[in-house]
């Protein structure tokens, strides 16, 4: 999913469906092409190293922690937080899509 590219919330909510909240720490990213990726974390991975260790980051959201429920089908399947997820990212991204800096998204819009 692109947010240059007119993204859709089903899009969004087939990121979160194919993952497991069961299984692993996950962390939903924006590239500095826009690109938007959630992707699954080592054990005992910090957001900070996910920082360092990731060239094309230009923001993230806050980990999503294991078991919590923020990812997987049932996290998919509910409209309304996929919808302010969905929200935040494409107001995030055209506040700062052309910072060099790393942006830290820390609330839903």
């Amino acid at each position: 999913m692109n947010l240059n590219n007119q993204p859709t919330i089903d899009e969004l909510a087939e990121m979160f469906a194919a993952q497991k909240d069961t299984l692993d720490d996950h962390i939903l990213w924006i590239g500095k092409s826009g690109e938007v990726q959630l992707d699954c974390l080592a054990p005992h991975t910090e957001e900070a190293e996910f920082d360092r260790n990731n060239r094309e980051l230009a923001a993230r959201l806050k980990m999503y922690r294991r078991g919590q429920g923020y990812v997987g089908k049932k996290a998919a399947a509910d409209r309304n937080f996929i919808e302010h997820v969905f929200d935040t990212l494409n107001n995030a991204w055209a506040s700062f899509k052309d910072s060099s800096q790393v942006k830290v998204i820390d609330r839903y819009y």
